[in-house]
């Protein structure tokens, strides 16, 4: 009977062992695959659009040479400059003897030539133009010096401590820096502009159709094509650089950044970014809670031609949660600035909204009049004071 005891004891201590052995492998292997993501490359980073919450990091406060994906800071004023009004998509844009004399990847533009801010964004988010960025920049700011001025500013606003531009292109420049962390930064912040997508996510498009001039153009950034849901952003390539990408896919509700900076070739790049977004889209999930634009709030005005506006959202948010937490609820708490008066521009921040999750602020967003509203007159604003008396 004892012989039995010891035998049966002896089992389940070996059964023991392996459980734990077999979990502690998988622990290892999990740890081993989560660093294996990007082993061929200077840095990387990988964040949730929404959150901004960090899901891998190697490196990625490192400054190193960003290549062409200095754009997406040219493309991100191109789109404000869009929003705020000042270009529109239609303009014709004068292409200088110094913009067409960009070497690098082009689209050839020629001194003299007019093209559409449309087609040189075009360009840009799909071809890499050197010379459609420097045509825009020039559009926008006067010239290219001075529309790096408002890179360096935006820069700072985004609170981008990594980063300094010398050109509005990657060219290579003394000086001119940023790192992965400061790319996906600005990934984040060029998609809050939606409509972005509708130029990086193209695959091939031409310019210049109806011409004898017609210019095929073809991503540079082969995943648009070959990773589903990958609709951006940017590549870059220089011999100091080597080969780089901020990459974004969205899959549901969910949308990730990935960068790689100093990938020694094309393959080894893409390969790396595409186990970065296996990765997120496998281990992690979101829930939208506000689409950007969307109406949280009316605000009380003092003094408006109106009493009251809504306060809109300013970005599309969402919570990230580990896939099978099934303890995530998410709290909103809205906080509106005191004594909003009149005159408003559409677009000014009237408050703040933040997201709490286990007991900590997870997202912090602006909140933004949705219109504008003028001084009342002395007139308009008697009325509405015998008209609240008598109510």
């Amino acid at each position: 009977m004892e012989g039995t005891n010891m035998k049966r004891y002896i089992m389940a201590l070996f059964a023991v062992i392996l459980l734990v052995g077999a979990s502690g492998n998988g622990v290892l292997a999990k740890e081993q695959s989560t660093k294996e993501l990007v082993p061929n490359a200077s840095s990387a980073v990988l964040i949730e659009r929404d959150t901004g919450k960090l899901l891998y990091d190697k490196n990625s406060h490192v400054k190193l040479p960003p290549a062409s994906m200095t754009k997406i800071m040219t493309m991100i004023l191109i789109m404000e400059a869009l929003d705020e009004g000042k270009i529109k998509s239609n303009d014709a844009v004068r292409v200088s003897d110094y913009a067409a004399s960009m070497g690098g990847s082009q689209i050839f533009l020629e001194p003299g030539e007019e093209m559409t801010v449309h087609d040189l964004l075009k360009g840009i988010a799909i071809g890499s133009a050197n010379d459609g960025s420097v045509a825009m920049a020039e559009k926008i700011a006067g010239s290219e010096e001075a529309f790096v001025e408002l890179m360096n500013k935006k820069a700072k606003q985004l609170g981008l401590k990594e980063t300094f531009f010398k050109n509005a292109t990657g060219l290579p420049s003394a000086g001119h820096y940023s790192s992965a962390h400061d790319m996906a930064m600005m990934g984040r912040e060029l998609l809050k502009h939606e409509e972005i997508t509708k130029y990086t996510g193209l695959y091939e498009d031409f310019l210049r159709q109806n011409t004898k001039k017609k210019f095929w153009l073809v991503n540079t950034n082969r995943l648009v094509k070959f990773y589903p849901g990958v609709d951006g952003l940017k590549t870059g390539f220089t011999q100091e650089a080597k080969y780089c990408l901020t990459a974004t896919a969205k899959k549901g509700d969910m949308r990730v950044i990935a960068v790689v900076m100093g990938a020694p070739n094309p393959k080894e790049r893409n390969a790396q970014v595409t186990k970065m977004l296996d990765y997120a889209f496998s281990q992690y999930e979101t829930k939208r809670l506000y689409d950007r634009y969307q109406i949280v709030q009316q605000v009380n005005v003092q003094k408006g031609s109106q009493p009251k506006l809504a306060a809109v959202t300013s970005e599309s948010i969402s919570v990230l949660n580990k896939k099978g937490d099934r303890n995530s609820e998410a709290k909103s708490v809205i906080t509106l600035h005191n004594n909003i008066k009149a005159p408003i521009k559409k677009g000014q921040p009237v408050g703040e909204l933040k997201i709490m999750q286990h007991g900590k602020v997870v997202t912090s967003s602006p909140l933004l009049a949705s219109e504008d509203v003028d001084s009342a007159s002395w007139w308009r604003l008697f009325k509405r004071t015998i008209s609240e008396m008598v109510h």
